[in-house]
């Protein structure tokens, strides 16, 4: 019988990102939140609530740009932090939140704009981080 050389989820750690004490202490300090991004722009927490501003103010490509943004800013902080490109990140633990709100920001925005395939790209990246995620992040 062949060797099954599918990754299982023992194999997929869970990937817990470091706290980010600056940014978190300037957003509690009400900072614009372009500002924390210029002061901390490898930040996606402060990527997606830029997204976030953008999108309430109905600038949609916007929103998609700094979601964008937010995305590939996390990808790179879940690469240092050991993840390699699949296994858990739990939204459950606050400090990967910022990753996760960023490519929920950025599956919106492409929803919005009607771009092929990314939408359900972004829903089995986040339903395959963490089940919770999604939800969490609809309601």
């Amino acid at each position: 019988m062949p060797e099954n050389l599918l990754p299982t989820p023992s194999a997929n750690p869970e990937t817990l990102l470091p706290a980010d004490p600056a940014v978190d202490a300037a957003l509690a300090a009400n900072a614009p939140v372009a500002s924390v991004v210029v002061a901390h722009p490898s930040s996606s927490l402060a990527w997606a609530l830029l997204a976030d501003e953008a999108w309430g103010r109905g600038a949609t490509l916007e929103s998609y740009a700094y979601a964008r943004v937010g995305y590939h800013r996390g990808l790179d902080s879940l690469r240092g932090a050991g993840w390699r490109g699949a296994g858990p990140v739990p939204w459950s633990h606050e400090p990967n939140r910022g990753v996760l709100r960023s490519l929920f920001a950025l599956r919106r925005a492409a929803i919005a704009i009607e771009e092929p395939g990314e939408p359900e790209r972004l829903t089995d990246f986040l339903n395959g981080a963490d089940p919770a995620a999604l939800p969490a992040l609809s309601a």
